[in-house]
């Protein structure tokens, strides 16, 4: 048995990886290649879903992820997924970066999707199909592509396909119908805009080339089964007119007979074999030729449903998995198809094109034979098309090359080998034989061009020898062959000998190929040194590391004097700063220290470097005098202290901040170095260095450092720098040291007053041996540390009372005490004491110190006339009184009148002063002072318990009684014995023993507090009477001792009835409270009581009934009301005759229905009252008990009832009848309308309604009728409506919802002839019609289109889908952007040429006018030229013919472009160049590039100077001249053997080079006329000596002799000119110096207003252009 022609692989199977079987099926299982699959998958409900992602070009890996999706499909190579939720929500991730990439939500629901490119997604809905492309950001959204067909509605749609070019597409859906599955397609062409249904259940796009065709056929093939058969169809899409026509393919599709219900499933095309594969839904697989539709194989492959397939990568065969989880690959056998073919005869010719078309084994002898026997034959162009198509391309060989060569010539054709070489380009490319044979004929040629357009193409296979063939005519050529052919050693030379050494490193890295540098770079810097140091920059920062030695690159740049290459080249590679290359960095440094000494100062200053020899650099520093870099890389402190003392060249802002770079110890020692050289110089840079490293060196150091140098100044200056941020004592002590030695008494006074940091003992010390003049900042010292005694002591010692005096006057007057106090001390005088006090301001003197002072010497008396002549001076300070108090008491000079009638002192300090002295003094000073608990305690200590009770009851202070009547106090009980004895009893200010009774209560002392006040009321006194006290007594008992309570109330008569009584009831005593009342005869409240306290509605009842008051009555009925108890209550009411509560009666009785009950109140209210609501609710009642007839009396008769609100009410209440009287009295038509209405009197309503003229009735009585379907009574309400903008929407609306369309209509029409009419009718009127008699709307719209609200209107035919009337409106709207965008996008309905002509020139917007250009283009091209010739004035002409080439139409527009070509606009030039081109119209051509030159004069001349007729290239070699570009012109006429035209190309040109090379040239090919044509035409141009020395060379002396005879006349005439005018020049020079030599010497010019005459060469070996000779400098000349 022959092997099968198919190779059929089991892949994978899913169920072994963990896919549970319900997860294997088309709607949870997808394949888009055989790359990825993809499964969503359930384990069960309570499980997450998941996204199953299985690699199978990646060892089956499986990737899992937790989503949740209704379909999830994978890109066909890339880690990206396309999810998709909810049938709409669709988002795609790169799994691989873990980003999402685009997201949308689509309108409708997506019902299938597929993968159709590289970038792009498939998306099919309901309605429609949208391609989405994942990578272009401009598409946010999936973008329309066309609607779907009504064939494919109730379908399930299983595939959808897009061609190779995305310009056709195909969806395929299936359905059942009558018992078998009917498959069907809808074909949409994109360029079109079209689609076509078609039966059909599974289709796919292909293309072919036929044999002799020059390009691809692009195919549609697909397959359907019917009831009678099934078919393969293969058809031709977009037929390319250079292809011959493919015929129609339709073979039959075998069915084995079991399989009935089979039918085909899916389809895909091999590129690789141009093989079809057609799979069935019984799992057979069927193999056809794609070009002859012929069947190559069927077999059953699976015997379950393979529901999805997707092509290989190779495009060589199919993948697709089967319901039992198998994965299974099926593709043609390359070693057994062609035997399995070749066993059929009729099968050898499909065997032999699909061998050639695949290269496939197994016809190989056929094609020799055929080869030989055409060879043999003489038919050499068949032999040729046998080698160039045979399989593998085993017959192109070196041999059959040969054979085709030996060939005999073929009359009138091209030789056999050339044409074979044609058929091989045409094919594919050739191969190393091939294209050496082919090349060398073509340079030979001089044909360049075509070996450059070949190498495009790819056809040529790139090596060496190539490259060394081509290398000799052009090196650009050869280096693009080399780098091909990855000849690097080659490539890296020819871009070294093109200067292109930027390109060498990258293509060495790119290749891996790594040449010598180092020679490499010796040759680029000897012959271009700036590229050479870019070389070798680019060399030493490979990204790989570096290329060559970096030192063995600084010796090349040194061996040739390149130090600024070689620095520049250093600063790029050391940027990296690294410990290695410190060797580098020093050398870097020491070449510009050595050479260019800034340069290496700027490299220093950017601290670009770390690692170098710091030593030596700082050495070579020094010596070029860079002392600022020497210190900054000096360690030895030796050289530092050497070069830091030259100050005046170093900058001092440096020299201060490299001092904090030192370390303490050298700071120091270069300090003390700069002091001990030139202190007189450095000094202020030593202090200056000082002030900012203070901290850091140390103040005292410093100190130190400046005292050895005994400067003064130094220290004062230092010193005075830190001392106010320093905490030193010893720097303030030694700045007020400095400053007192160099006189600066100021400073030393600000240092004293204001610092806290100096030792005030030392200070003091020294400023006393200093022995001052002035003696403040002493004074300031002792005053701020207290050192008073000392001053004093020192003053006094020295005799020096004025300072005394100025310290106590204007120092400190505080310190007079302690001056005193010293004085006293060092027994002064009291005359002069008392005269120091006298000078001194009292008001500044602390007069309690003062009294301290002299009373801890026992001198108080001292101050007494200093106190009394205070006093008398008018100051009233307490502390003069309090001293005059103690020196009273002492001296027992009458203390009780003082302490009693003054009010100055503090009865405190007196009070405290006189407790062990006499206790009565201090409890009259405290009573004084009110000193409370100074007083409590004394009379406490003493027994003075009535002196403290009369004292507390005339104070009246609760805080004073709770603080003695505390439990805690143990006298407390002996106090209120006193209280109650002696204190109360006397006083006579009920106030003051109301404060003491409460005290008692806020003590919690009922028994005393009752005691108190029965002692006071219930005896004889002044107090029995005061209500106050029986008010509280009467409390107290309700507190304490309710027992008493009911005698209290019989005995006592003046209380407070109503306090007390509300005091009861707070406390819960509400039969006292009743009884209070009672008895004061407060009936009201007393029933009060009952009702609300007592609860007890019947003896309230019994206590009106006893008492018979109204006032009681109306409580009693509000109770009773409140209870609910509704007949009580208005019985009460009505006998207490009150209605004033009527409100509140009414609401109450109406919720309880007390009708009748309600109406006696009410009549007995309307006695007395005429309130709206009593007669309100009273003719509410008649309507509500139905009593009519008294209703329609009591509206007759007088009232005030609000008859409307009644109605209102009873019509809600449904009291319909009562309703219309209450209405008819008042005359309320268009309440009673309504009324009407609800009885059904519709005519009655009407009538009503007419008379009210209210649009809200004329409403309800339309919607009355019209719900009744009383459209004749409804329509004459709708008249009166309608005519109302505001109520007509809603009357429309109410007549569609119910479904009364013609009576709306009829409506509207009706209103249409009112007065009123207005625009809305005549709107609501066309959209009536546009939604239920279309037919009508353009007939209205002409009528009235000026009286319709348009936009409206126009959104009402969109609706309609009415296009002709959706133009008629957008025009008479002046909308004509619409009016066109609408005539485009319904062509078939609403388009007509003229029409549209005539508005498309009146849009605004100017995309507009493309996009019709775009419509005329698809739909109508022949009237194209008519349109654009009307849109000329308003359009871009640019962007028409970059939009015509981009859509390849050029052609039509040609009139057009001829029209606007005198606009001279380069798009417009370079297409009509182009087209003139394109058919080959030279004339026209030329013209069009004389006259209009808006073009690019090199791309033109590129592209004529290789056509093939010479008068385009003739033009090139114009427009080369035209653009002086003059070898280019000349080398294409010297081509083209235009020598005319290179003639008077190198004369236009004006250069003698240009001329002299085509003179020679001529001279070279022997062109003796153009030779004497170019002396003749290049006259001025050409040397003479070239012209004799070409002449003379190449024996053309008579030729050049006319030349030479003109060129010497010619010359003969211009030296007799010359001769002439020399001796003119001369005569006129001998005349000027004789004028000269008759002149003064001097004349009139003066040497001090315009300088000197003239300057006299200068005789020293210099030239002194200003007059200045040579000054001795010891030098001579050399």
């Amino acid at each position: 048995m022959a092997p099968l022609p198919i190779k059929f692989t089991e892949l994978l199977q899913l169920t072994a990886v963990d896919i549970l079987p319900a997860s294997i099926g088309f709607n949870s299982c997808t394949l888009e290649s055989d790359h990825y699959i993809c499964v969503r998958q359930k384990v069960d409900e309570t499980a997450s879903p998941e996204v199953i992602i299985i690699d199978l070009k990646n060892g089956n890996n499986i990737i899992r992820r937790p989503i949740k999706a209704d379909s999830a499909i994978m890109h066909w190579s890339r880690q990206i997924i396309a999810l998709k939720a909810q049938s709409r929500t669709l988002q795609i991730f790169d799994l691989a970066q873990k980003a999402k990439l685009k997201s949308t939500t689509m309108n409708e629901d997506v019902v299938f999707w597929k993968w159709f490119s590289e970038t792009s997604l498939g998306l099919v809905t309901d309605n429609s199909v949208y391609h989405w492309d994942i990578f272009d950001p401009s598409q946010a959204a999936p973008q329309k592509l066309f609607d779907r067909n009504p064939n494919l509605s109730g379908n399930q749609i299983i595939n959808y396909r897009v061609s190779a070019d995305e310009q056709w597409s195909v969806v395929v859906g299936i359905t059942q119908q009558q018992g078998r599955v009917v498959g069907n397609m809808q074909l949409y062409s994109k360029a079109r805009g079209i689609s076509q249904s078609i039966e059909g259940h599974a289709a796919s796009f292909g293309t072919v080339r036929l044999e002799g065709a020059p390009a691809d056929t692009k195919l549609f093939s697909f397959a359907v089964r019917t009831a009678t058969g099934a078919k393969l169809h293969v058809v031709e899409v977009d037929h390319n007119a250079a292809n011959p026509v493919f015929p129609k393919r339709a073979v039959d599709v075998y069915f084995p007979s079991e399989a009935t219900n089979d039918f085909p499933v899916a389809m895909q095309v091999s590129q690789r074999y141009n093989v079809i594969y057609l799979v069935t839904k019984y799992g057979f697989i069927h193999l056809y030729d794609l070009e002859t539709g012929a069947c190559i194989f069927m077999n059953r492959i699976s015997s379950e449903t393979i529901f999805v397939t997707a092509p290989d990568s190779e495009s060589s065969g199919i993948i697709g998995v089967n319901r039992k989880g198998q994965v299974l690959a099926v593709s043609v056998d390359e070693n057994t198809i062609i035997p399995y073919l070749l066993q059929n005869p009729a099968n050898a010719e499909l065997a032999y094109k699909l061998a050639s078309r695949g290269g496939l084994p197994g016809a190989d002898n056929l094609y020799q034979q055929r080869f030989e026997g055409m060879l043999a034959s003489g038919q050499y162009i068949q032999a040729a098309q046998i080698a160039a198509n045979s399989p593998r391309g085993f017959l192109r060989t070196p041999q059959t090359i040969e054979r085709f060569k030996a060939a005999p010539p073929q009359a009138n054709q091209l030789s056999v080998i050339l044409q074979y070489f044609g058929m091989l380009l045409d094919k594919g490319s050739l191969n190393k034989y091939e294209t050496l044979e082919l090349v060398r004929p073509v340079l030979a040629q001089n044909r360049k061009h075509l070996l450059e357009k070949w190498l495009k193409e790819e056809k040529l296979d790139c090596s060496e020898e190539l490259g060394d063939i081509v290398r000799p005519h052009d090196l650009n050529l050869s280096l693009n062959i080399y780098r091909r052919a990855n000849v690097h050693q080659k490539v890296v030379a020819s871009l070294a000998e093109l200067g292109q050494f930027d390109k060498i490193l990258p293509y060495s890295d790119q290749s891996g190929y790594r040449p010598d540098f180092n020679v490499l770079l010796q040759h680029i810097v000897r012959v271009n040194p700036e590229k050479g140091a870019e070389f070798a920059t680019s060399l030493a920062k490979h990204e790989a590391g570096p290329q060559v030695d970096i030192d063995r690159v600084v010796d090349i740049f040194q061996s040739q004097g390149m130090i600024q290459q070689a620095t520049a080249f250093l600063l790029d590679v050391l940027s990296g700063n690294k410990p290695e290359q410190g060797h580098l960095q020093t050398k870097l440094l020491e070449m510009n220290l050595l050479n260019a000494p800034q340069v290496a100062d700027a490299i220093l200053g950017n601290e670009m470097f770390s690692y170098y020899d710091k030593p030596r650099i700082a050495q070579l520093c020094e010596n070029a005098g860079l002392l600022t870099r020497a210190l900054e890389h000096n360690d030895d402190p030796a050289a530092i202290k050497r070069i830091i003392v030259q100050t005046d060249r170093l900058p001092e802002e440096w020299l201060i901040n490299y001092f904090g770079q030192l370390t303490v110890e050298l700071s120091l020692e270069c300090m003390n170095e700069m002091l001990r050289v030139n202190i007189r110089q450095n000094l202020q840079s030593v202090v200056r260095i000082a002030q900012k490293y203070s901290d850091l060196l140390g103040p005292t150091n410093i100190i130190d450092l400046l005292e050895k140098y005994r400067t003064a100044e130094g220290l004062y200056f230092y010193l005075g720098a830190i001392v106010n941020l320093s905490e030193d004592k010893d720097v303030h002590f030694k700045y007020i040291e400095a400053a007192t030695k160099v006189g600066q008494l100021n400073e030393v006074e600000r240092i004293c007053r204001e610092s806290n940091f100096y030792d005030p003992e030392k200070v003091k010390n020294f400023l006393k041996e200093a022995q001052l003049t002035e003696q403040l900042p002493l004074i300031i010292v002792c005053d701020r540390f207290n050192f008073i005694h000392d001053l004093v002591l020192y003053l006094y010692k020295n005799q020096q009372f004025k300072s005394i005096e100025v310290y106590v006057q204007r120092v400190n007057p505080a310190r007079t005490p302690a001056v005193i106090g010293g004085l006293l001390d060092v027994d002064c005088e009291e005359s002069i004491i008392k005269g120091l006090l006298q000078s001194v301001n009292p008001t500044s003197i602390p007069i309690d110190e003062l009294v301290a002072e002299v009373e801890s010497r026992n001198r108080l008396k001292l101050l007494l006339p200093f106190l009394e002549a205070t006093l008398a001076s008018g100051n009233e300070q307490q502390a003069v009184y309090n001293a005059l108090a103690k020196i009273y008491i002492d001296s027992n000079n009458n203390p009780e009148k003082f302490l009693r009638e003054n009010d100055q002192y503090d009865s405190l300090v007196v009070g405290k002063y006189c407790e062990k002295r006499d206790p009565n003094l201090a409890y009259i000073a405290y009573r004084k002072g009110q000193n409370d608990l100074e007083l409590i305690n004394i009379t406490n200590e003493n027994a003075m318990f009535k002196a403290q009770a009369r004292y507390l009851l005339e104070r009246s202070d609760l805080e004073i009684w709770e603080y003695v009547l505390s439990p805690n106090n143990l006298h407390r009980r002996s106090l209120v014995d006193q209280v109650i004895s002696t204190a109360v009893p006397e006083s006579q200010d009920p106030d003051k023993v109301s404060v003491a009774v409460k005290a008692f209560i806020g003590s919690d002392m009922p028994s005393e507090l009752i005691e108190l006040l029965e002692k006071i009321i219930l005896e004889p006194s002044s107090f029995s009477d005061n209500a106050t006290l029986q008010n509280l007594l009467m409390l107290t008992a309700a507190k304490s001792d309710r027992g008493r309570m009911m005698g209290y109330i019989q005995n006592l008569t003046n209380y407070t009835p109503e306090d007390i009584a509300l005091q009861c009831i707070e406390l819960g005593m509400y039969e006292e409270a009743f009884e209070i009342y009672k008895k004061d005869n407060n009936h009201v409240q007393a029933s009060s009581v009952l009702i609300d306290y007592i609860v007890s509605i019947d003896r309230a009842q019994e206590y009106a009934d006893r008492v018979d008051l109204p006032e009681v009555w109306s409580k009693v009925a509000k109770a009773q009301l409140d209870g609910l108890r509704v007949s009580d209550s208005i019985d009460s009411y009505i006998r207490a005759q009150d209605p004033s509560n009527f409100l509140e009666v009414i609401e109450i009785a109406t919720h309880a229905g007390k009708d009748e009950d309600l109406i006696k109140f009410l009549r007995m209210a309307r006695k007395t009252q005429r309130e709206v609501p009593i007669d309100t609710a009273l003719a509410f009642c008649f309507a509500r008990t139905n009593q009519l007839p008294e209703l329609e009396d009591f509206l007759r008769a007088t009232n005030v009832a609000d008859v409307e609100a009644s109605g209102d009410k009873a019509y809600e209440e449904g009291y319909h009848e009562a309703a219309k009287i209450f209405f008819t009295s008042i005359s309320n038509w268009a309440k009673l309308a309504t009324t009407l209405v609800h009885l059904e009197d519709y005519q009655a309503a009407v009538e009503c309604a007419r008379k009210a003229n209210s649009t809200k009735v004329w409403k309800q009585v339309n919607e009355a009728c019209v719900a009744k379907k009383e459209f004749r009574l409804a329509q004459i309400c709708g008249l009166n409506l309608i005519v109302h903008a505001e109520e007509l929407s809603d009357l429309v609306k109410q007549y569609e919802r119910n479904g009364y369309f013609d009576e709306l209509i009829n409506l509207l029409e009706a209103g249409l002839g009112l007065e009123r009419a207005h625009m809305g009718m005549f709107t609501e009127l066309g959209i009536a019609l546009s939604k239920y008699h279309p037919d009508r709307v353009m007939e209205h719209l002409r009528l009235f289109w000026s009286r319709i609200n348009i936009p409206k209107m126009i959104r009402a035919c969109e609706e309609a889908h009415l296009w002709p009337e959706l133009v008629f409106l957008y025009a008479h709207y002046d909308e004509w952007d619409n009016a066109a965008l609408a005539m485009m996008e319904r062509a078939a309905d609403a388009w007509e040429h003229h029409s549209f002509k005539d508005t498309i020139v009146k849009v605004t917007n100017l995309e507009i006018y493309y996009r019709a250009l775009s419509h005329y283009l698809e739909q109508q091209p022949s009237l194209l030229t008519d349109l654009l010739q009307a849109l000329t004035p308003r359009i871009d002409v640019n962007r028409v013919v970059r939009m015509f080439q981009k859509s390849d139409n050029i052609p039509l527009i040609k009139p057009f472009l001829l029209n606007v070509q005198p606009q001279n606009k380069r798009e417009v030039n370079n297409a009509i160049n182009d087209l003139l081109i394109e058919e080959e119209d030279y004339k026209t051509l030329r013209d069009s590039v004389e006259n209009y030159d808006n073009y690019d004069p090199v791309d033109l001349a590129q592209r004529l100077e290789k056509h093939d007729l010479v008068f385009f290239r003739q033009i090139a070699a114009n427009i080369y001249r035209k653009n002086k570009r003059w070898d280019k012109s000349i080398a294409l006429s010297k081509q083209d053997k235009l020598f005319k035209d290179a003639i008077e190309t190198a004369a236009m040109s004006g250069k003698p080079e240009v001329v002299e090379e085509l003179l020679r040239y001529f001279v070279d090919i022997g062109s003796r006329e153009c030779y004497v044509g170019m002396l003749y035409a290049c006259y001025d141009l050409i040397r003479p000596d070239v012209v004799l020395e070409v002449s003379w060379r190449n024996g053309l002396t008579d030729f050049t002799m006319p030349y030479m005879i003109n060129f010497l006349s010619q010359q003969a005439a211009t030296i007799e000119m010359l001769k002439k005018d020399n001796e003119e020049r001369k005569a006129r020079e001998k005349s000027q110096q004789k004028d000269e030599e008759n002149t003064p010497i001097l004349g009139s010019r003066l040497m001090l207003t315009q300088g000197p005459i003239a300057s006299a060469p200068s005789p020293g070996p210099y030239g002194q252009p200003n007059g200045i000779a040579p000054q001795p400098t010891g030098f001579r000349a050399f």
